[in-house]
């Protein structure tokens, strides 16, 4: 690694490059925070979900949250996950909820337990079993017996799960907040009274439970006591607990967003999300939690509607993969430091709010006894300003934070970034004797009959609901039907259109065996449809007509990649499908749906961020990489199988490993900054440095007009000695190699 002190902005090229809780704990809160053995405490938590990741990754991803800053670890439960099939449960695998919740405890943080068990996360029918569906007289989130019965026997079963593996905070575990139910006063209107009803029951539910720790309830304004209502969105500082006596709390801070197929990558700025964390806390938050801290993959067929990618990456700090994105990660770690020495200030100080005028305001925690602390803001989003305050000058940057933990040392701004930006390289399978491309085999793939998930069929006069048609078994449903045609009749023609109204996603016709078009939804929404016409040739007599598609499965074996970096399959050549690593589903694939050339404009991180602001990704495949966790892998060899729909290219595919290509970093004169390659690589060269006005962006720097000389030659003979710099490109290398 390197030290750097200076006014710095440079650029690394890289070849890739506790203590456990076991103490018994009461857990309350009060009008002001989460209260633990009677100490208020300040919870900066982020969501890992566990089936988006695997046991093997689990401690790594959790000791990188804690190393981040973060005391806790929020996750929802999968009901559709864990009971698949009515009354036979799952929790092997990526699926032991109690091991992942042990892992969290072993690291010593503080785990928050989102049982729901309605979760929406993008995940399959909001985590519902699609078995619910086919119980008679069932209505779903409302004042309905049948569906409050299901419900309540398995958020009982979690919680007995819960009890007995003693991981209650009460009971020495991490557990220290509980949710029932999950952003239900987003919907809750067209439900009227019943709807009301059904909130209360999940109230007493959860307090029937006593399990020691209080229980919240997300976007429900009208959470009825002793549930905690807490907010979810970009921002949260506005928002005001339904009640005097409960915390202000956020339980989703969104880190970014989820993709769907055709869609772009879209992004959002860390200042922005250090501008939104500062002015919660600002503004007497004491709860925050990062959604998704690490977002993770949909392996198998766990993705959720409209359109939902296999990559839930979500542009996270911690990546799909589990590596750190920096700048995102590494700046806000500094923000939770911050934040973490000022905290018995903000748990128990009385503030004062003062407005400044042009959107600058000050906030000063103070009280006999507890060291003041200050936070200063600019919610303007054009202009800097500079703040006069304390006898002292502050420059802060328009749409910014700065923390004073001692209400004169500026210890960070949200909009001044000082640590590294790392981008990611895809670099490809390096294992011994393995080929420059893959050998492949292929068959025809034999469909069987899954309808309503039994091998049974029927017959029906219109298109059906396929949730309900194939219990969720099967991504596929065939429709076959026969038409007679007189030649004699007056309409008679060799050629006919076949028209079909669908909302489904996708439809592959064939008439008479032989295929006449497909047809996939177009959009963003949340509702798809569409009208196929294709045009087919008829004889007399009886026509056959089947909807559905044309399937062939691929083969092929390969090495496990060299060294520990994450793996990834680029299926670029590929159309769509289903892809397994000896037998384990890796999700669904599509890389032949691109994104539109427009839309990606240059971003701006000032002004009041939306999903679609800032959008990366335009004219490129919405995923063309896929997750293959080194979990997955044998020693020696293993099998790729795709399941292929569309046709394409098996010889463009092929395997890669992830790592860390580009740094980047911003540095004030004054400041030091710690560089790193990725575990195992160090840095061999320098590629560029300079002090002055260089031009560019990360990995593309070029001099400017005013450049000091010699700066490369320096920088070249040691990479340690503190400089003055305005740029700095080096490489990196796998450790002993050059």
């Amino acid at each position: 690694m390197a030290s750097i002190d200076g006014l710095v902005v440079f650029v690394l090229a890289l070849l890739c490059c506790s203590f456990t809780l076991s103490w018994s704990a009461s857990v309350s809160h009060d009008e002001r925070a989460i209260v633990i053995n009677g100490e208020r405490k300040l919870i900066i938590s982020g969501s890992i979900h566990y089936p988006r990741s695997t046991p093997k990754m689990w401690p790594d991803l959790i000791r990188k949250a804690k190393e981040g800053g973060l005391n806790a670890i929020e996750t929802y439960v999968f009901w559709n996950a864990h009971e698949p099939r009515r009354r036979e449960y799952n929790f092997k695998g990526r699926l032991n909820l109690i091991r992942f919740l042990q892992t969290i405890q072993a690291e010593g943080l503080y785990a928050v337990l989102r049982i729901g068990p309605y979760v929406c996360a993008e995940w399959n029918y909001g985590g519902f079993p699609v078995w619910l569906r086919q119980l008679p007289g069932i209505q779903m989130r409302t004042d309905n017996n049948i569906f409050e019965n299901e419900m309540q026997n398995f958020t009982t079963l979690i919680v007995d799960m819960i009890k007995q593996a003693g991981l209650l905070a009460p009971q020495g575990g991490p557990i220290i907040v509980a949710q029932i139910e999950n952003e239900y006063g987003n919907i809750d209107g067209p439900y009227g009274d019943a709807g009301k009803r059904y909130i209360q029951w999940c109230a007493n539910l959860a307090e029937s439970f006593n399990a020691g720790v209080p229980w919240v309830m997300c976007q429900q304004n009208d959470a009825p006591q002793p549930m905690i209502n807490t907010c979810n969105g970009f921002y949260c500082d506005n928002f005001t607990p339904n009640n005097a006596k409960s915390p202000k709390m956020w339980t989703e801070n969104w880190t970014g967003w989820f993709k769907s197929w055709g869609g772009y990558h879209p992004i959002r700025p860390v200042e922005d999300i250090a501008f939104s964390v500062a002015r919660f806390f600002q503004r007497q938050g004491t709860f925050q939690n990062y959604y998704m801290y690490h977002g993770g993959t949909n392996f198998g067929r766990s993705t959720g509607g409209p359109y939902i990618t296999t990559s839930y990456d979500y542009d996270a700090p911690l990546d799909e993969y589990g590596n750190l994105r920096q700048p995102k990660w590494g700046h806000l770690k500094e923000l939770h430091e911050a934040l973490q020495s000022m905290d018995q200030a903000l748990l128990y100080g009385d503030v004062q709010h003062t407005n400044h005028g042009n959107g600058v305001w000050s906030s000063i925690y103070s009280g006999q006894d507890i060291a003041p602390g200050c936070l200063l803001c600019n919610t303007n989003n054009k202009m800097d300003y500079t703040l006069s305050f304390n006898g002292l000058n502050y420059t802060l940057p328009a749409w910014s934070v700065s923390v004073l933990p001692d209400c004169m040392t500026e210890a960070h701004n949200t909009a001044k970034i000082r640590t590294q930006t790392s981008v990611m390289v895809a670099v490809q399978n390096q294992a011994e004797k393995e080929p420059d491309q893959l050998d492949w085999s292929w068959r025809p793939e034999i469909i069987k009959n899954t309808l309503h998930g039994r091998g049974a069929s029927f017959s029906t006069n219109q298109l059906l609901e396929q949730l309900s048609t194939t219990l969720d078994v099967s991504d596929y449903l065939w429709y076959m039907t026969s038409v007679y045609l007189d030649p004699k009749g007056p309409n008679f023609t060799q050629f006919m259109t076949l028209r079909v109204n669908t909302t489904g996603h996708g439809l592959y016709a064939f008439v008479n065996e032989h295929f006449i078009g497909s047809q996939y939804a177009t959009g963003t929404g949340s509702t798809f449809s569409f009208v196929f016409e294709g045009r087919a040739r008829v004889k007399p007599g009886m026509n056959h007509i089947t909807l559905l598609s044309s399937t062939v499965g691929l083969q092929t074996n390969f090495n496990a990649p060299l060294g520990d970096e994450p793996v990834v399959v680029d299926l670029k050549g590929m159309g769509k499908g289903h892809a397994w690593v000896n037998g384990h589903s890796i999700g669904r694939y599509w890389p032949n749906f691109t994104a539109s050339s427009d839309g990606c404009n240059p971003c701006d991180y000032r002004g009041s961020f939306s999903s679609n602001k800032c959008n990366t990704g335009c004219g490129e495949p919405t995923q063309r990489r896929y997750h293959v966790p080194r979990s997955f892998l044998n020693d020696e060899t293993n099998t790729l199988v795709l399941f292929e729909e569309f046709g394409g290219d098996p010889l463009q595919v092929w395997f890669e490993t992830v790592m860390v290509g580009t740094i980047c970093a911003d540095l004030e004169e004054g400041n030091t900054m710690t560089l790193a390659c990725q575990a195992g690589h160090t840095i061999s060269s320098v590629t560029f440095a300079s002090y002055g006005d260089a031009q560019g962006s990360c990995g593309n720097f070029t001099t400017g007009s005013c450049e000091a000389s010699g700066v490369f030659d320096l920088v070249q003979q040691d990479h340690n000695m503190p400089l003055v710099l305005a740029r700095l490109f080096l490489s990196c290398s796998r450790a002993g190699q050059e």
